[in-house]
Protein backbone atom coordinates (compact mmCIF):
# COMPACT_ATOMS: atom_id res chain seq x y z
CA UNK A 1 0.00 0.00 0.00
CA UNK A 2 2.85 2.04 1.22
CA UNK A 3 4.07 1.81 -2.37
CA UNK A 4 1.48 2.30 -4.09
CA UNK A 5 1.25 5.86 -2.43
CA UNK A 6 4.54 6.85 -2.80
CA UNK A 7 4.52 6.25 -6.64
CA UNK A 8 1.26 8.05 -7.00
CA UNK A 9 2.98 10.94 -5.51
CA UNK A 10 5.73 11.25 -7.56
CA UNK A 11 3.15 11.08 -10.85
CA UNK A 12 1.84 14.04 -9.49
CA UNK A 13 4.17 15.17 -8.42
CA UNK A 14 6.39 15.03 -12.26
CA UNK A 15 2.86 16.34 -13.62
CA UNK A 16 3.05 19.09 -11.68
CA UNK A 17 6.57 20.24 -12.57
CA UNK A 18 5.26 19.76 -16.17
CA UNK A 19 2.92 21.67 -16.44
CA UNK A 20 4.86 24.80 -14.71
CA UNK A 21 7.63 24.16 -17.34
CA UNK A 22 5.31 23.99 -20.42
CA UNK A 23 3.31 27.68 -19.32
CA UNK A 24 6.73 29.23 -18.53
CA UNK A 25 8.36 28.76 -21.97
CA UNK A 26 5.42 29.77 -23.86
CA UNK A 27 4.97 32.57 -22.26
CA UNK A 28 8.07 33.84 -22.37
CA UNK A 29 8.42 32.63 -26.19
CA UNK A 30 5.24 34.80 -26.53
CA UNK A 31 6.16 38.21 -25.49
CA UNK A 32 9.69 37.53 -26.39
CA UNK A 33 8.72 37.76 -30.31
CA UNK A 34 6.14 39.59 -30.03
CA UNK A 35 8.48 42.61 -28.39
CA UNK A 36 11.02 41.94 -31.46
CA UNK A 37 8.33 42.16 -34.09
CA UNK A 38 7.24 45.25 -32.79
CA UNK A 39 10.12 46.49 -31.86
CA UNK A 40 11.63 46.06 -35.00
CA UNK A 41 8.48 47.36 -37.39
CA UNK A 42 8.67 50.45 -35.34
CA UNK A 43 12.33 50.92 -35.97
CA UNK A 44 12.17 49.78 -39.88
CA UNK A 45 9.03 52.05 -40.10
CA UNK A 46 11.22 55.30 -38.06
CA UNK A 47 14.14 54.77 -39.96
CA UNK A 48 12.92 54.30 -43.44
CA UNK A 49 10.85 57.26 -42.76
CA UNK A 50 13.36 59.62 -41.54
CA UNK A 51 15.41 58.35 -44.24
CA UNK A 52 13.60 58.65 -47.12
CA UNK A 53 12.54 62.02 -46.06
CA UNK A 54 15.91 63.71 -45.03
CA UNK A 55 17.61 61.83 -48.74
CA UNK A 56 14.41 63.44 -50.57
CA UNK A 57 14.62 66.98 -48.86
CA UNK A 58 18.49 66.74 -48.76
CA UNK A 59 17.98 66.20 -53.05
CA UNK A 60 15.83 68.45 -53.36
CA UNK A 61 17.96 71.24 -52.00
CA UNK A 62 20.96 70.40 -53.98
CA UNK A 63 18.90 70.38 -57.39
CA UNK A 64 17.40 73.73 -56.69
CA UNK A 65 18.91 76.48 -58.69
CA UNK A 66 19.98 79.68 -57.12
CA UNK A 67 18.22 82.97 -57.46
CA UNK A 68 19.94 86.02 -57.81
CA UNK A 69 18.89 89.46 -58.32
CA UNK A 70 20.49 91.47 -61.18
CA UNK A 71 20.99 95.03 -62.36
CA UNK A 72 20.34 94.81 -66.04
CA UNK A 73 20.69 98.01 -68.46
CA UNK A 74 19.78 97.85 -72.13
CA UNK A 75 20.06 101.21 -74.41
CA UNK A 76 16.89 102.04 -75.75
CA UNK A 77 17.19 101.86 -79.56
CA UNK A 78 18.23 98.53 -81.71
CA UNK A 79 20.68 97.11 -79.12
CA UNK A 80 17.88 97.03 -76.69
CA UNK A 81 14.84 95.36 -78.70
CA UNK A 82 16.54 91.56 -77.98
CA UNK A 83 15.51 92.21 -74.22
CA UNK A 84 12.25 93.14 -74.41
CA UNK A 85 10.60 88.92 -73.97
CA UNK A 86 13.09 88.94 -70.90
CA UNK A 87 11.76 92.12 -69.16
CA UNK A 88 8.10 90.33 -70.05
CA UNK A 89 9.14 87.47 -68.40
CA UNK A 90 11.13 88.85 -65.82
CA UNK A 91 7.69 91.38 -64.77
CA UNK A 92 5.64 87.89 -65.31
CA UNK A 93 7.82 86.47 -62.16
CA UNK A 94 8.64 83.67 -65.14
CA UNK A 95 12.58 84.43 -65.12
CA UNK A 96 14.72 82.51 -62.50
CA UNK A 97 16.78 85.41 -62.15
CA UNK A 98 15.18 88.60 -61.08
CA UNK A 99 16.53 91.24 -63.01
CA UNK A 100 15.90 94.76 -61.93
CA UNK A 101 16.17 96.43 -65.77
CA UNK A 102 17.01 100.03 -66.53
CA UNK A 103 16.29 101.25 -70.39
CA UNK A 104 18.40 104.32 -70.89
CA UNK A 105 19.32 105.95 -73.99
CA UNK A 106 22.79 106.97 -73.07
CA UNK A 107 25.96 105.36 -73.60
CA UNK A 108 27.76 107.18 -71.06
CA UNK A 109 25.26 106.16 -68.44
CA UNK A 110 25.47 102.66 -69.20
CA UNK A 111 29.48 103.12 -69.07
CA UNK A 112 29.61 104.57 -65.47
CA UNK A 113 26.67 102.84 -64.34
CA UNK A 114 28.65 99.26 -65.23
CA UNK A 115 32.08 100.98 -63.82
CA UNK A 116 30.56 102.09 -60.46
CA UNK A 117 28.48 99.23 -59.85
CA UNK A 118 24.90 100.54 -60.63
CA UNK A 119 25.02 97.84 -62.89
CA UNK A 120 26.04 94.07 -63.42
CA UNK A 121 25.27 93.37 -66.86
CA UNK A 122 24.64 95.67 -69.57
CA UNK A 123 23.75 95.69 -73.24
CA UNK A 124 26.02 98.59 -75.35
CA UNK A 125 28.06 99.18 -78.24
CA UNK A 126 30.53 97.17 -79.05
CA UNK A 127 33.49 99.45 -79.10
CA UNK A 128 32.25 100.76 -75.45
CA UNK A 129 32.83 97.17 -74.39
CA UNK A 130 36.12 97.29 -75.33
CA UNK A 131 36.78 100.94 -74.11
CA UNK A 132 35.38 99.97 -70.81
CA UNK A 133 37.77 97.29 -70.51
CA UNK A 134 41.07 98.91 -71.04
CA UNK A 135 40.04 101.99 -69.05
CA UNK A 136 39.12 100.01 -65.99
CA UNK A 137 42.20 97.50 -66.46
CA UNK A 138 39.92 94.40 -66.83
CA UNK A 139 36.79 95.27 -64.59
CA UNK A 140 34.19 94.74 -67.25
CA UNK A 141 34.08 92.06 -69.66
CA UNK A 142 32.09 91.00 -72.62
CA UNK A 143 29.82 87.83 -72.98
CA UNK A 144 27.32 87.91 -76.06
CA UNK A 145 26.93 89.36 -78.79
CA UNK A 146 23.52 90.74 -79.67
CA UNK A 147 23.45 92.87 -82.58
CA UNK A 148 25.12 93.20 -85.90
CA UNK A 149 24.84 95.76 -88.82
CA UNK A 150 21.51 98.35 -88.32
CA UNK A 151 23.19 101.29 -90.31
CA UNK A 152 21.40 102.30 -93.78
CA UNK A 153 21.82 105.38 -96.18
CA UNK A 154 19.00 107.21 -96.53
CA UNK A 155 18.82 109.53 -99.63
CA UNK A 156 15.54 112.13 -100.60
CA UNK A 157 16.12 111.46 -104.25
CA UNK A 158 17.37 108.38 -106.29
CA UNK A 159 20.74 109.45 -107.27
CA UNK A 160 23.12 106.78 -105.07
CA UNK A 161 22.51 102.95 -106.23
CA UNK A 162 26.19 101.94 -104.51
CA UNK A 163 28.89 103.59 -102.50
CA UNK A 164 30.73 105.03 -105.17
CA UNK A 165 27.57 107.12 -105.68
CA UNK A 166 28.30 108.88 -102.73
CA UNK A 167 31.62 110.84 -104.40
CA UNK A 168 30.69 114.06 -104.26
CA UNK A 169 27.90 114.45 -101.15
CA UNK A 170 27.73 115.46 -97.81
CA UNK A 171 26.11 112.85 -95.43
CA UNK A 172 25.05 113.72 -92.18
CA UNK A 173 25.50 111.26 -89.28
CA UNK A 174 25.46 110.18 -86.10
CA UNK A 175 28.08 108.38 -83.48
CA UNK A 176 31.39 110.60 -84.54
CA UNK A 177 33.71 109.01 -82.61
CA UNK A 178 31.82 105.67 -82.41
CA UNK A 179 30.74 102.46 -84.45
CA UNK A 180 29.06 104.43 -87.16
CA UNK A 181 31.46 106.85 -87.68
CA UNK A 182 34.55 104.13 -87.97
CA UNK A 183 32.27 101.51 -90.07
CA UNK A 184 31.06 104.81 -92.49
CA UNK A 185 34.58 105.74 -92.86
CA UNK A 186 35.86 102.41 -93.18
CA UNK A 187 33.30 101.59 -95.92
CA UNK A 188 34.16 104.97 -98.18
CA UNK A 189 37.85 104.62 -97.99
CA UNK A 190 37.66 100.81 -98.77
CA UNK A 191 36.06 102.03 -102.03
CA UNK A 192 38.62 104.82 -102.53
CA UNK A 193 36.53 107.80 -101.71
CA UNK A 194 38.90 110.68 -99.38
CA UNK A 195 36.33 111.73 -96.65
CA UNK A 196 36.07 115.55 -94.68
CA UNK A 197 34.64 116.66 -91.51
CA UNK A 198 34.28 120.21 -90.41
CA UNK A 199 36.64 119.36 -87.94
CA UNK A 200 39.48 117.79 -90.28
CA UNK A 201 38.72 119.36 -93.04
CA UNK A 202 40.76 117.78 -96.19
CA UNK A 203 40.90 119.63 -99.73
CA UNK A 204 39.23 118.50 -102.51
CA UNK A 205 37.50 115.53 -100.26
CA UNK A 206 35.11 113.00 -102.26
CA UNK A 207 32.67 113.01 -99.29
CA UNK A 208 32.04 115.46 -96.50
CA UNK A 209 30.66 113.81 -93.30
CA UNK A 210 28.59 116.10 -91.14
CA UNK A 211 28.00 114.39 -87.06
CA UNK A 212 25.05 115.21 -85.55
CA UNK A 213 22.91 113.60 -82.82
CA UNK A 214 20.14 110.97 -84.58
CA UNK A 215 17.30 112.13 -83.22
CA UNK A 216 18.48 115.82 -85.01
CA UNK A 217 19.21 114.05 -88.10
CA UNK A 218 15.98 111.81 -87.94
CA UNK A 219 13.73 115.37 -87.83
CA UNK A 220 15.57 117.19 -90.43
CA UNK A 221 15.26 114.09 -92.66
CA UNK A 222 11.77 113.83 -92.12
CA UNK A 223 10.94 116.97 -92.19
CA UNK A 224 12.89 117.40 -95.92
CA UNK A 225 15.89 119.51 -94.54
CA UNK A 226 18.55 117.22 -95.74
CA UNK A 227 18.88 114.98 -98.40
CA UNK A 228 21.17 112.30 -97.55
CA UNK A 229 22.01 110.88 -94.04
CA UNK A 230 23.06 107.48 -92.63
CA UNK A 231 21.26 106.11 -89.68
CA UNK A 232 20.67 103.09 -87.62
CA UNK A 233 17.25 101.38 -87.22
CA UNK A 234 14.70 102.70 -85.74
CA UNK A 235 15.33 106.10 -86.64
CA UNK A 236 15.78 104.71 -90.08
CA UNK A 237 12.52 103.21 -90.16
CA UNK A 238 10.61 106.27 -88.81
CA UNK A 239 11.87 108.52 -91.17
CA UNK A 240 11.11 106.16 -93.97
CA UNK A 241 7.12 106.25 -92.67
CA UNK A 242 7.62 109.39 -91.75
CA UNK A 243 8.76 110.79 -95.47
CA UNK A 244 7.38 109.15 -98.25
CA UNK A 245 10.14 111.03 -100.70
CA UNK A 246 13.03 108.84 -98.61
CA UNK A 247 13.96 105.62 -99.74
CA UNK A 248 16.77 103.19 -98.58
CA UNK A 249 19.78 103.77 -100.85
CA UNK A 250 22.20 101.55 -99.02
CA UNK A 251 22.39 99.05 -96.92
CA UNK A 252 26.12 99.30 -94.61
CA UNK A 253 26.40 95.72 -93.62
CA UNK A 254 25.92 94.65 -96.99
CA UNK A 255 28.72 97.06 -97.94
CA UNK A 256 30.94 95.99 -95.33
CA UNK A 257 30.42 92.03 -95.92
CA UNK A 258 30.56 92.75 -99.95
CA UNK A 259 34.41 94.18 -98.92
CA UNK A 260 35.36 90.99 -97.38
CA UNK A 261 38.20 91.67 -95.29
CA UNK A 262 36.98 93.28 -91.48
CA UNK A 263 35.28 90.37 -90.30
CA UNK A 264 30.94 91.34 -89.68
CA UNK A 265 30.02 94.23 -88.97
CA UNK A 266 28.98 93.97 -85.04
CA UNK A 267 27.79 96.82 -83.61
CA UNK A 268 25.75 95.67 -80.29
CA UNK A 269 27.05 93.26 -77.30
CA UNK A 270 26.44 92.69 -73.86
CA UNK A 271 28.78 93.39 -71.18
CA UNK A 272 29.52 92.48 -67.55
CA UNK A 273 31.22 93.50 -64.51
CA UNK A 274 34.36 90.84 -64.19
CA UNK A 275 33.65 91.12 -60.17
CA UNK A 276 30.01 90.40 -60.53
CA UNK A 277 30.89 86.94 -62.87
CA UNK A 278 33.70 85.62 -60.68
CA UNK A 279 31.21 86.19 -57.63
CA UNK A 280 28.24 84.48 -59.62
CA UNK A 281 28.90 82.67 -62.61
CA UNK A 282 25.55 81.00 -62.70
CA UNK A 283 23.64 84.32 -62.60
CA UNK A 284 25.79 85.12 -65.62
CA UNK A 285 24.87 81.48 -67.38
CA UNK A 286 21.12 82.03 -66.50
CA UNK A 287 20.92 85.48 -67.67
CA UNK A 288 22.84 83.95 -71.05
CA UNK A 289 19.96 81.53 -71.42
CA UNK A 290 17.59 84.06 -70.61
CA UNK A 291 18.67 86.66 -73.15
CA UNK A 292 18.96 83.68 -76.02
CA UNK A 293 15.68 82.72 -75.51
CA UNK A 294 14.48 86.90 -75.61
CA UNK A 295 16.30 87.50 -78.99
CA UNK A 296 14.69 83.92 -80.25
CA UNK A 297 11.24 85.18 -79.07
CA UNK A 298 11.21 88.81 -80.35
CA UNK A 299 12.33 87.35 -83.82
CA UNK A 300 9.57 85.05 -83.83
CA UNK A 301 7.06 86.78 -83.21
CA UNK A 302 7.57 90.37 -84.45
CA UNK A 303 3.89 91.90 -83.49
CA UNK A 304 3.87 90.81 -79.71
CA UNK A 305 8.08 92.17 -79.91
CA UNK A 306 6.59 95.55 -81.58
CA UNK A 307 4.42 95.86 -78.58
CA UNK A 308 6.57 94.93 -75.81
CA UNK A 309 9.43 97.81 -77.48
CA UNK A 310 6.67 100.51 -77.24
CA UNK A 311 5.62 99.37 -73.42
CA UNK A 312 9.31 99.19 -72.68
CA UNK A 313 10.16 102.77 -74.27
CA UNK A 314 12.88 101.07 -76.12
CA UNK A 315 11.31 102.63 -79.20
CA UNK A 316 8.30 105.19 -79.19
CA UNK A 317 6.40 103.27 -81.24
CA UNK A 318 5.26 99.57 -81.55
CA UNK A 319 4.51 100.72 -85.54
CA UNK A 320 7.90 101.69 -86.15
CA UNK A 321 8.97 98.63 -83.98
CA UNK A 322 7.31 96.33 -85.89
CA UNK A 323 9.29 97.60 -89.30
CA UNK A 324 12.57 98.10 -87.39
CA UNK A 325 12.83 94.45 -86.45
CA UNK A 326 13.82 92.58 -89.02
CA UNK A 327 16.38 95.53 -89.77
CA UNK A 328 17.63 95.11 -86.56
CA UNK A 329 20.11 92.11 -87.47
CA UNK A 330 18.96 90.43 -83.99
CA UNK A 331 21.94 87.70 -82.88
CA UNK A 332 22.90 85.71 -80.18
CA UNK A 333 26.58 84.93 -80.04
CA UNK A 334 28.12 83.41 -76.91
CA UNK A 335 30.78 81.38 -75.86
CA UNK A 336 34.21 81.29 -77.70
CA UNK A 337 32.82 82.44 -81.04
CA UNK A 338 32.54 86.02 -79.36
CA UNK A 339 36.44 86.23 -79.84
CA UNK A 340 36.25 85.05 -83.12
CA UNK A 341 33.83 87.43 -84.22
CA UNK A 342 34.83 90.19 -82.75
CA UNK A 343 38.54 90.73 -83.04
CA UNK A 344 38.16 91.17 -87.21
CA UNK A 345 36.19 94.03 -86.13
CA UNK A 346 37.94 95.84 -83.67
CA UNK A 347 41.22 94.92 -85.35
CA UNK A 348 39.23 97.47 -88.29
CA UNK A 349 38.76 100.15 -85.01
CA UNK A 350 41.54 99.82 -83.92
CA UNK A 351 43.48 100.69 -87.51
CA UNK A 352 41.08 103.64 -87.87
CA UNK A 353 41.87 104.99 -84.52
CA UNK A 354 42.89 103.24 -81.36
CA UNK A 355 41.15 105.34 -78.89
CA UNK A 356 38.03 104.01 -81.00
CA UNK A 357 38.64 100.38 -78.73
CA UNK A 358 40.37 102.02 -75.51
CA UNK A 359 43.77 102.26 -76.79
CA UNK A 360 44.63 98.55 -77.14
CA UNK A 361 43.33 95.27 -78.89
CA UNK A 362 41.15 93.65 -75.98
CA UNK A 363 43.29 90.25 -75.05
CA UNK A 364 41.99 86.72 -74.03
CA UNK A 365 40.74 87.69 -70.62
CA UNK A 366 38.48 90.11 -71.71
CA UNK A 367 36.43 87.63 -73.37
CA UNK A 368 34.13 85.77 -71.01
CA UNK A 369 33.53 82.42 -71.06
CA UNK A 370 31.23 79.82 -68.62
CA UNK A 371 33.35 76.68 -66.91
Amino acid sequence: MKKVLILLLALALTLSLAACGGTGNDTTGDTSNDTASDTAKDTASDTSGDTAGDTASDTSEETLPTAYDVNFAVLTGPTGVGAVSLMEQNDAGQTLNHYIVSAVADNSQIQNGLINGDYDIAAVATNVASALYNKTQGQVQVIAINTLGVLYILERGDTVNSVADLKGKTIYSPGQGANPEYALRYILTQNGLSVSTPTEAVADADVELVFEDASVIQTKMAAGEIDLCMLPVPAATAVLIQNQDVRSALDMTKEWDALQTGGQLTMGCVAVRTAFAQEHPEAVKQFLTDYEASINAVKADVEHAAALCEQYGIVPKAAIAKRAIPDCSLTFIAGADVRATLEPYYQVLFDANPASIGGAMPDEAFYWQAD
